[in-house]
């Protein structure tokens, strides 16, 4: 069975799923047709519903779980780990609500934007950029204010750019618990065997990456542009955890306490259905 499969060219998602595109598992029969894009457009194609597995926002997961349905393993939780708000020039926290400093933000549905719009409603003079060139845009003066994801927590200092906040930081200290950033969905389409299937080879593909952490370097490097080999385990460090294998209780408080506080905002519309991959049938474990 040949399934498409969504993820960006990130260290933390090539790193989960090198395993399970290069068959070092059994992927107990699945095939997988791989694209590879930023996470606003994984958003946007899962909007259309294009692809039948797909890495994306848990902003954007608001929009689409009429579609899709959240696998237990793949997600990316954790503390330490938030979107960030940088800029060129001095700016203090309480410039931020107001209104006529132009932000660079990598996506109108990302988990980054949300948590922007939940921190400073009135920051609103918003302009959408890949992810990767939130930097540029800042040293070019095109915008005032970067909301940086990514591997970019780790570069945007040596560009002689500075923090103004970190908003993973705000999160936590709101709520107590990891802010969810990105989860692997899979289509409703699907028959609920193969979307369990899915689900248990994506698991075994992080316990693999996690025992042999050096076996996808080449694949890994191979989309992470320029950075450094530091760069992208540190990158991989900070997203890929327990969480990663199993949501578990934990994960999924913080993801129910995520989509109640969006609600309680009016960020988000109302979800409808059970947004977690049911348990497997009995002897499907």
């Amino acid at each position: 069975m040949k399934l498409t499969l969504g993820f960006s060219p990130c260290p933390n998602d090539t790193f989960i799923f090198d395993a399970l595109i290069h068959h070092k598992i059994d992927t107990e029969g699945l095939e997988f047709e791989v694209f590879y894009d930023d996470v606003e457009t994984l958003n946007q194609k899962a909007f259309r519903g294009e692809l039948d597995i797909t890495k994306l926002s848990y902003h954007a997961f608001a929009y689409v779980a009429g579609k899709y349905v959240l696998l237990d393993a793949g997600s990316a939780l954790g503390f330490g780990v938030g979107p960030m708000l940088i800029s060129k020039s001095e700016f203090s926290i309480s410039d931020l609500n107001n209104s006529k400093l132009k932000i660079g933000i990598p996506g109108k549905y990302t988990t980054a934007n949300f948590l922007l719009g939940l921190a400073f409603p009135e920051a609103t003079n918003k302009q959408e950029i890949v992810f990767s060139g939130i930097e540029d845009a800042l040293l070019d003066e095109q915008i005032d204010i970067g909301l940086i994801i990514h591997e970019n927590r780790f570069t945007y200092q040596d560009r002689g750019l500075k923090k103004i906040i970190d908003l993973g930081d705000y999160w936590e200290k709101l709520t107590g618990c990891a802010i969810p950033l990105g989860g692997i969905v899979a289509n409703r389409s699907l028959p609920l065997d193969v979307q369990h299937k899915i689900n248990r080879v994506l698991k075994k593909s992080v316990e693999f990456a996690f025992a042999n952490p050096k076996s996808g370097l080449e694949f890994i490097r191979s989309h992470a542009q320029e950075m450094s080999e530091e760069v992208m385990y540190k990158h991989i460090g900070l997203y890929v955890n327990k969480y990663s294998l199993d949501l578990g209780e934990e994960g999924r408080k913080a993801i129910n306490l995520l989509f109640d506080t969006a609600r309680e905002k009016n960020i988000i519309p109302e979800i409808k259905e059970d947004i977690f991959l049911s348990p497997p049938a009995k002897g499907e474990e």
